[in-house]
């Protein structure tokens, strides 16, 4: 039975994750969107929201709560690894997650009532941070207890700076056209 719940766990945490990418990258766009001239604007904008909210409460939130339950249920079966450092780790990650998830939730509610709060780098620069949550989670599971901490950490900074870099990188090309 443990195996079939961890499939699950691994299917539904893929599925959250690709909600997680795209929902920013929609953000994305419909901030990008206020920039057009009416009608353009609102027709965009209306489009949009339809398909935030879509992608939010079929593939997202569903996810998230699977992902979770899978989680707990595995957690369940095998207590032990209450005990053991790298899942503390995960967890806390995973609680970042979450956190992460529900911010997106607001940031789609703000834009449904037309506040537009962060600019279209900032929210590129807000979608590689699940990429660092992924990223930390995905080698903290499989590397476990043979992680070297000091070099998964340095790893972590390293990736977040290459990831960042590359957002700023992208942002002076495309302002270049």
């Amino acid at each position: 039975m443990y195996e079939y719940i961890k499939a699950i766990h691994i299917i539904f945490v893929v599925c959250w994750m690709a909600g997680l990418f795209y929902i920013v990258r929609l953000f994305i766009y419909h901030t990008e969107a206020q920039q057009r001239p009416e009608p353009d604007r609102r027709i965009l904008s209306e489009q949009f929201e339809i398909m935030e909210r879509k992608l939010w409460y079929i593939i997202a939130v569903p996810s998230m709560v699977l992902t979770v339950l899978a989680g707990i249920s595995m957690l369940v079966m095998v207590p032990a690894w209450l005990h053991q450092g790298w899942m503390h780790i995960k967890l806390t990650f995973v609680i970042g997650l979450i956190a992460y998830h529900h911010i997106c939730q607001s940031k789609m509610k703000q834009m449904r009532k037309g506040i537009f709060k962060w600019t279209s780098t900032q929210l590129r620069i807000w979608n590689e941070l699940a990429t660092i949550f992924l990223f930390a989670i995905v080698f903290l599971v499989v590397l476990k207890n043979s992680l070297n901490w000091i070099f998964g950490v340095i790893g972590i900074i390293v990736f977040s700076m290459i990831i960042m870099s590359a957002v700023k990188i992208y942002k002076y090309f495309r302002e270049k056209k």
